[in-house]
């Protein structure tokens, strides 16, 4: 069984098999380990059933992604299965292939990719002339995270070793101020 988590953005969403789950919280860190505990047994699974933990590395919360990723990586060391890092690109584009990727950042801009257009931030002028490029656009609304049990799957199939890091397209406000003051 394949366990994906998503803290990329507000709440907790974990997907076990076919079983889905989204918990509304404002304390990821506090709600993540409990509600994940708490959504195996509500799928009859226990932790010595699980192969592999999928976990969504962003773009999305600064904060939310090193959290999921850090207790996707404690998991997976204790129970010895790998952890695969999913992008929320690689969700949006597996049921639209095809399409142009665009995701409010919440700052003024959009996270896009397309199958060829790599992962970047640009401003909504640019989204609206570089989507014409594609069929389709998508990103507005919430990416469909049950995908992400066969991009796992693939994943592991091909012997994927990608590491599993945050996806940040552009500095942290920590870092911004860093510069800024510097």
């Amino acid at each position: 069984m394949i366990l994906i988590i998503n803290t990329s953005g507000t709440g907790v969403d974990f997907v076990l098999d076919e079983q889905y789950k989204h918990v509304d919280t404002t304390t990821q860190s506090i709600a993540l380990p409990a509600e994940c505990e708490k959504f195996l047994t509500e799928c009859g699974a226990k932790w010595s059933d699980l192969t592999a933990i999928g976990v969504v590395v962003g773009p999305g919360s600064f904060t939310g992604i090193r959290l999921g990723i850090a207790y996707a990586k404690g998991l997976a060391l204790g129970l010895d299965i790998p952890v695969v890092p999913i992008n929320a690109f690689e969700l949006y584009l597996h049921d639209a292939p095809d399409a142009f990727v665009a995701i409010d950042s919440g700052r003024g801009d959009f996270f896009v990719a397309s199958k060829n257009l790599a992962p970047c931030t640009m401003t909504i002028d640019d989204v609206e002339i570089r989507q014409m490029d594609c069929p389709c656009t998508v990103g507005h609304k919430p990416f469909n995270l049950k995908n992400a049990v066969s991009i796992v799957n693939e994943k592991l199939a091909n012997g994927n070793t990608e590491p599993v890091v945050p996806m940040y397209l552009r500095p942290s406000y920590a870092e911004l101020n860093k510069k800024s003051n510097s």
